[in-house]
């Protein structure tokens, strides 16, 4: 049954993909650049409500409370592509930075540059840096956005050990804008490059903004800590719920270290 479930969404998952982006060309294109994002946000609920009725999955986003006004960076754990459509229809005016290529494949690309995302040419790291902190700076000066991006850069495997990169600390110190981490534990549901989806409910937490202005040092340290802290929290409530996903083997281990230093404190 999980198997037949898992390919009966995925199947719908990319075909509601190419449709609803034929169906919407007209719409999107030919109407203002905040009045376009309505088409993005109508299929990640789309997608949302498929992966709940046919995957069994439901999607719990708390912490909105915790979302700044105007322009923010919003820096979720980076697990699987349900982290990459799950946050974007609550923000006002979200800022991915991605690779060139990719405004290069028809449609998909046109729908990008439609809302003045950033691309980045591969090459020299300090050179790409630089210039994303200038196209963000620019998008954030001309008006009010929150900017999408993986402290971690690829997907890993729930309960890993974190690997933050030092991008987002030259970005955070450079714009001057608060930073909202974002706990979830999606991989244990929807894993990376793995065919299955899991039933259960995913939650995902925003968690209170880090305040511009931090030294380097104490940004870094406080991003760690409270968002591992927080996805620490739910993969001990996703593996004790009712009917608890598979547990990866980084997960499972996780899960015997958090055990083991709370016995400790007993």
């Amino acid at each position: 049954m999980l198997y037949f479930r898992s390919l009966a969404f995925n199947f719908v998952f990319y075909l509601s993909l190419v449709v609803q982006m034929i169906f919407w060309t007209p719409y999107y294109f030919l109407s203002p650049r905040h009045r376009a994002w309505f088409v993005p946000k109508f299929w990640s609920h789309t997608c949302m409500w498929l992966y709940d009725k046919i995957a069994g999955t439901k999607s719990e986003i708390t912490g909105v409370e915790n979302l700044p006004e105007g322009s923010f960076i919003l820096a979720p754990k980076h697990q699987s592509f349900w982290d990459a459509i799950a946050f974007f229809p609550y923000l006002d005016d979200a800022l991915y930075i991605l690779k060139r290529e990719l405004t290069w494949i028809p449609f998909f690309g046109w729908y990008i540059m439609k809302m003045r995302m950033i691309p980045v040419d591969r090459g020299s790291r300090s050179k790409a840096l630089k210039a994303v902190v200038a196209a963000t700076r620019a998008e954030m000066d001309r008006n009010p956005r929150q900017l999408i991006i993986y402290p971690e850069g690829t997907r890993r495997a729930p309960g890993d050990e974190p690997a933050y990169k030092y991008g987002i600390v030259e970005i955070y110190s450079q714009l001057g804008v608060p930073v909202v981490p974002v706990a979830h534990v999606a991989g244990l549901y929807w894993p990376r490059r793995k065919f299955l989806r899991y039933p259960g409910t995913i939650k995902a937490r925003f968690l209170p903004p880090i305040p511009p202005g931090l030294a380097k040092d104490e940004f870094m340290r406080r991003l760690i800590g409270e968002t591992e802290a927080a996805c620490d929290q739910l993969l001990v409530e996703a593996s004790r719920a009712p009917n608890p996903p598979p547990m990866p083997p980084t997960a499972a281990r996780r899960l015997a270290e958090l055990a083991a230093a709370e016995k400790a404190k007993a």
